[in-house]
């Protein structure tokens, strides 16, 4: 019953007028609304349909109970109501990622926008793995602590600072939506270092048979493409692309860029 009555009350946002369905899915410690830019660009092309992940935007928190990549995955898959397009970025990539691999008859296809599978870097490029690791530790330290509002911070310098205001030029508001958000972080840790949910298992990305994209920014960190490259490696029917002078957050700071890979890969793909 308590999985019911949060997806029942999962806020979803609708943004552009187009015929073609997708479904969007954020990236951790933002809301559906960071595809506003995206969806401008596409608007006429395209109608995102886009969720508030628990814990995020306008969605009721998660209470911490369960397994949150499997709860995140359940609310998204009720979103596919048709045969729908996705956009996921990083772990909204795994999101999407997932959906794709088990419930191929409802994706079309699937652009990928720097997915955080860090599995894959542990298998292809370990030396990546061991420096991402030594970089996020005062992140993981702050958790440690029980200090969210550090970790969000330093989370968020970590990721997004590059390219957007650094966390004092941050409204309150968007800082407090950060802080509530961050502790989804260390609950899908296993689930995207470790693959837990064994994605990487003999003939499951096999089943993702949709034309897929996985773009990343060339300004972003070594592991990225990595993961972007192997994942590639793997899937029956995928590409790359990159976004020059973006960093990991370039749907939102590159919003044109982006549109117009992913405009090229759906002419390609339909």
């Amino acid at each position: 019953m308590r999985d019911t009555t949060l997806e029942d009350s999962v806020f979803v946002r609708t943004l552009g007028q187009g015929g073609r369905k997708v479904l969007a899915l954020h990236c951790t410690i933002a809301h559906s609304g960071a595809w506003s830019a995206l969806a401008s660009v596409l608007d006429g092309e395209a109608t995102l349909r886009a969720p508030d992940m628990p814990s995020h935007g306008r969605s009721p928190n998660w209470d911490g109970r369960g397994d949150l990549f499997d709860l995140v995955t359940k609310l998204t898959a009720a979103q596919l109501t048709e045969p729908m397009d996705l956009i996921g970025h990083s772990f909204g990539g795994m999101i999407a990622l997932r959906l794709a691999v088990e419930f191929p008859q409802l994706v079309r296809s699937a652009a990928l926008i720097e997915p955080v599978f860090f599995a894959i870097a542990a298998q292809d490029t370990p030396e990546l793995v061991r420096r991402h690791h030594d970089e996020a530790k005062p992140v993981s330290d702050a958790f440690a602590s029980g200090d969210m509002e550090k970790a969000a911070r330093l989370f968020n310098r970590m990721w997004g600072a590059q390219d957007g205001p650094r966390w004092p030029d941050l409204p309150e508001r968007t800082r407090a939506g950060m802080v509530r958000g961050i502790h989804v972080v260390p609950a899908v840790d296993d689930a995207l270092f470790k693959d837990t949910k064994g994605i990487l298992n003999t003939g499951v990305l096999g089943r993702a048979t949709m034309p897929v994209l996985i773009l990343s920014g060339s300004e972003s960190h070594p592991i990225m493409p990595a993961i972007g490259y192997g994942l590639a490696r793997r899937l029956p029917h995928a590409e790359t692309g990159v976004v020059s002078g973006a960093g990991h957050m370039l749907p939102i700071t590159h919003p044109q860029q982006t549109a117009a890979v992913i405009q090229s890969f759906w002419g390609r793909s339909s």
